[in-house]
């Protein structure tokens, strides 16, 4: 443990001073922690997904050989300073933290924070061998900015603030802006503006909040395509009694039905399509901020007061369960709103003698005071898991203390993108320390992770870290001095560790594992209370669980933040490009904990890999199945397995978490009201829900037709007099015995196969032959059979765009990568035939609807063009054409494509079971995965919002 000490250390004729007595962790003195090292070096080579052309090249860097190549490629792209080619460009890791580490400790040095000199020397080499060995990782903004010429700016975390004046309004677009631009994101709430019901002193009627949110959206999509690789990252908030609160519950789900319309009237409203700017709200996270007494309505079905944002009178009543009701079904269909817990959350408030926490950052795990900021760092728990499968909380202690220490230090030489903002922040020294790992951990441990046993692990190790964290604070407070506004807040303050304690003293321990960790915690707190009793506190907030999606794919973590494990196989990339698929690495120690030997584990492994799931795996006990569940897939963890998980952890956080429930794509109106109610009573700060294909269900008037039609024939059954029912019957229309027909070579996942689609002279699919095997196989039978099938169906009239949507996305191996630029990815054969199919025989704006697209349609998209119009353009160069030209036969021209463009794999959809419509990664193609509540792409590191 890290001492704190009252030195006779003077420094240029100053004062003797106090500081820190610093003690090594994992280094030894008089040895550099690079020295322990081995290095290599590596090429870096990043391929354009559109057209297989590189975008990023760099030859020779620098990386220690346990990184893994993802991590590596994603460090130099992302986060080495300097123009590629010139010698200013950055080429080693070490360079790297050499320039982020040498600031703080400078820093440290200047302002007293080390009893001597060779105190910051350790403070010095343990922060680079963690950074170095990936033991925990600041947020990105950190790795972008510090020690360069930019501004120092160390927060990816803001909240700001808007009052009812036109002049706060403007400032808030502006601030905004601001921050967008620095790629970061904000959270504010609208409250205080006047709602829509309301008069204005001139005489007429307000605009109300969800009026300004147009400004804000289109300002946030106008920078976001000014140049910035991902949408901006916002979040909007409005408590539960504003008179405009209806308007704004529905604002979103309104808009969805608007693009489900647009699409199938043949608009292209795919991701980054044209016509998609014209929807509005598309860049903002939604919450609804519920006060305890409206949850009690709802419980009761009591009416509910909406008051004038003036006057606080009750202008309007509503029904709470209506309301709540009206939240939930927006919530089922566009995942927008989510929801904050007001009371809980200013229940938790450690300065509320400053002011209300109102609202959130974009993500939700940072509530805290309007203009402030917070900087964040998470720790890699899977590195403190011992060879014997007990927890080092000895080593987790002590790195606590030092991350603590870091990330004080940077506020003290921190830039900040508004005067108010730095100036709150540096009064009140919010910190965010969180970590990543805690799936892959419980599930190395033969933990499940909705059980008992996995909870108290979580809870242990998060009331852990929150204890050593604000016991290291009121070191900090008795070196440096207590946060500015401290003394005006030192009675709420301790009042709130005090609830943390007792958190604490209540934590139900159920193993030796967590026993041992929550034994520590105990007396971390104890101590946390005597320090904070006689120095005060250093920092007003100290931990929160961010999403960790960039720095989590840096720390080479199988899962990020507080997320289980999203599936149990994966791909790896491999040196010099290409990749390999394998079993989660947590797996086989999971299997040896739980006692199994080593030929059970190799089957049970070799199982896993063929088919992605344990079910009915060789010698797996039933009651282990739990223990292997993921976020997706065939044993998908309960909704309320993670708000359980959520309430486990939540007593321990000074912020709240971030994270999305999510539900599969059956879940109901009811069930995600249980899930927001059940958030609420389990004390959770903020809660947000997605179902499964919401975004992107069939066109309303196509279902509200189907069932008028199904009730009209119940009713039709239910008369008693006999009716004559004429019964359309379809024909068919058979193939002429010559047709025009094409054969496509493809391999999906390592499988080849052959396909010839013939088509009716007068134009339209009617015939499709499949071959994958030798003739008289069983696969050879099945996909003859299922030719016939599709071929009869076709020449009956079904539309190939019904055959799209039931078999695409449909999963099964073989799947994987194509040799077929178009489609790189497919989930099994079927689904990539049919993508190949609609390429071949639908027109643009039928495609466009169903969002599958050519890679040259793609890539015009990305340069701004109208892919409609080259389609026209490539029609009238082929009907031009008087001979045809020599050129290579489709196949081969697509496994060239494919070649080229190795380095960026579409990575694990199709073991990972990702939903269907995660967004594409703006930079790489690939399809991104959950982090928290943003996404997160394993090919390059890009996210939606998170850092």
């Amino acid at each position: 443990m890290t001492e704190t000490a009252s030195g006779s250390v003077a420094r240029g004729g100053k004062r003797p001073r106090k500081g820190l007595k610093m003690k090594r962790i994992f280094t030894k003195p008089g040895v550099h922690p690079y020295d322990e090292i081995q290095w290599e070096r590596r090429d870096v080579v990043m391929t354009n997904w559109r057209d297989g052309s590189v975008n990023f090249e760099q030859h020779g860097v620098e990386f220690p050989e346990f990184w893994s190549v993802n991590a590596a490629n994603i460090v130099t792209t992302k986060y080495f300073r300097g123009a590629v080619g010139t010698p200013q460009r950055e080429w080693s890791l070490k360079q790297l933290i050499d320039r982020v580490v040498g600031v703080y400790t400078k820093t440290g040095i200047e302002h007293g924070y080390f009893a001597s000199d060779e105190d910051a020397e350790i403070f010095d080499h343990e922060l680079k061998h963690a950074l170095a060995h990936q033991v925990f990782a600041f947020n990105s903004p950190v790795w972008f900015n510090v020690g360069t010429k930019s501004p120092q700016q160390v927060s990816a975390c803001f909240i700001l603030s808007v009052d009812d004046q036109m002049e706060s309004i403007l400032e808030w677009y502006k601030e905004e802006g601001v921050i967008f631009k620095g790629g970061s994101g904000s959270g504010v709430n609208l409250s205080r503006i006047r709602s829509s019901k309301e008069l204005l002193s001139s005489g007429g009627t307000a605009s109300g909040p969800v009026s300004f949110m147009r400004g804000a959206d289109a300002s946030a999509g106008t920078i976001k395509s000014g140049g910035a690789t991902r949408r901006a990252a916002k979040m909007v908030v409005l408590d539960v009694d504003h008179p405009d609160i209806e308007e704004f519950i529905e604002t979103k789900a309104r808009e969805e039905d608007k693009i489900r319309a647009l699409r199938d009237a043949g608009f292209d409203m795919d991701l980054g399509g044209k016509d998609i700017v014209s929807v509005q709200y598309q860049n903002a996270n939604n919450s609804v901020r519920v006060s305890d007494e409206f949850m009690r309505a709802v419980e009761k079905g009591d009416d509910f007061g909406l008051r004038a944002r003036l006057t606080g009178e009750v202008i309007e009543k509503v029904d709470a369960k209506d309301l709540f009701r009206k939240m939930a079904k927006a919530a089922w269909e566009c995942a927008d709103p989510g929801l904050q817990y007001d009371d809980t959350i200013n229940d938790w408030h450690t300065t509320p003698e400053t002011g209300r926490i109102t609202a959130s950052n974009p993500c939700s795990e940072y509530v805290h005071l309007d203009n402030s900021s917070c900087n964040l760092a998470s720790i890699n728990l899977l590195k403190f898991l011992k060879d014997d499968n007990s927890f080092d909380v000895a080593n987790f202690v002590k790195l606590t203390e030092l991350i603590i220490t870091a990330m004080d230090i940077s506020i003290t030489f921190a830039d900040f993108p508004t005067q108010k903002i730095g100036e709150t922040t540096r009064a009140y020294r919010q910190l965010g320390i969180g970590y990543a790992n805690l799936g892959a951990l419980l599930m190395a441990t033969g933990h499940a992770y909705d059980s008992d046993g996995g909870r108290a692990v979580a809870g242990a190790i998060t009331s852990l870290m929150t204890g050593v964290s604000y016991r290291r604070s009121a070191e900090l407070a008795g070196v440096v001095g207590p946060y500015d506004g401290y003394a005006r807040n030192a009675e709420p303050h301790k009042r709130v560790m005090r609830k943390h304690a007792a958190a604490n003293d209540d934590l139900r321990t159920i193993g030796s594992m967590d026993s041992k960790i929550h034994s520590e915690a105990s007396r971390q707190w104890s101590e946390c209370l005597k320090l904070g009793e006689r120095h005060g506190y250093r920092n007003a907030q100290a931990s929160l669980l961010a999403p960790t999606g960039t720095i989590g794919l840096m720390m080479d973590c199988d899962t990020t933040g507080i997320e289980p494990d999203l599936a149990l196989v994966k791909f790896k990339k491999l040196v010099g490009g290409g990749s390999m698929q394998i079993v989660n690495q947590t797996i086989p120690r999971a299997l040896k904990q739980l006692g199994y030997q080593q030929e059970q584990i190799e089957a049970i492994v070799e199982y896993i890999g063929e088919h992605s799931h344990v079910v009915d795996a060789p010698g797996l006990r039933l009651e282990h199945y739990e223990v292997f569940d993921c976020a997706m897939g065939e044993r998908a963890i309960a909704p309320m397995g993670h708000v359980r998980m959520m309430a486990a952890t939540q007593p321990f956080l000074s912020g709240a978490i971030s994270k999305t429930v999510n539900l599969p794509e059956s879940a109901t109106i009811d069930d995600i009201e249980q899930v927001y109610l059940e958030g609420w009573k389990l004390g959770l700060k903020a809660l947000a829900v997605y179902r499964d294909n919401c975004k992107v269900g069939q066109p309303l008037s196509a279902g509200n037709g189907a069932k008028k039609d199904e009730v009209k024939q119940v009713e039709a059954a239910a008369e008693p007099e006999v009716k004559v029912i004429e019964v359309n019957r379809p024909t068919r229309r058979r193939m002429p015995n010559q047709r025009p027909s094409m054969t496509t070579r493809f391999t999906v996942g390592g499988a080849k196969g052959y396909m010839t689609a013939s088509s009716y002279p007068d134009d339209g699919l009617g015939e499709v032959f499949l071959k994958m095997s030798k003739q008289g196989s069983t696969l050879a039978g099945v996909m003859d059979a299922f030719s016939v099938a599709i071929s009869i169906g076709l020449q009956y009239g079904v539309p190939l765009e019904t055959y799209m949507s039931k078999f695409v996305n449909m999963r099964f191996e073989p799947a994987g990568m194509t040799d077929d630029p178009d489609i790189r990815m497919a989930t099994s054969v079927m689904d990539y035939i049919f993508r190949r199919l609609a390429l071949d025989h639908l027109p643009y704006e039928e495609r466009a609807a169903l969002g599958i697209f050519s890679a040259a349609e793609r890539a015009a998209q990305q340069r701004g063009e109208d892919p409609a119009a080259l389609q026209e353009s490539l029609d009238r160069e082929t009907l031009a054409q008087s001979a045809p030209i020599e050129e290579k036969p489709k196949g081969e021209e697509r496994q060239q494509a494919s070649l080229s463009a190795s380095g960026q794999e579409l990575t694990l959809e199709s073991h990972q079971r990702f939903t269907a419509d995660a967004p594409l990664c703006m930079t790489c193609g690939t399809k991104m995965r959950p982090a928290g509540s943003c996404y997160v792409c394993e090919g390059c590191g890009s996210t939606s919002g998170c850092s």
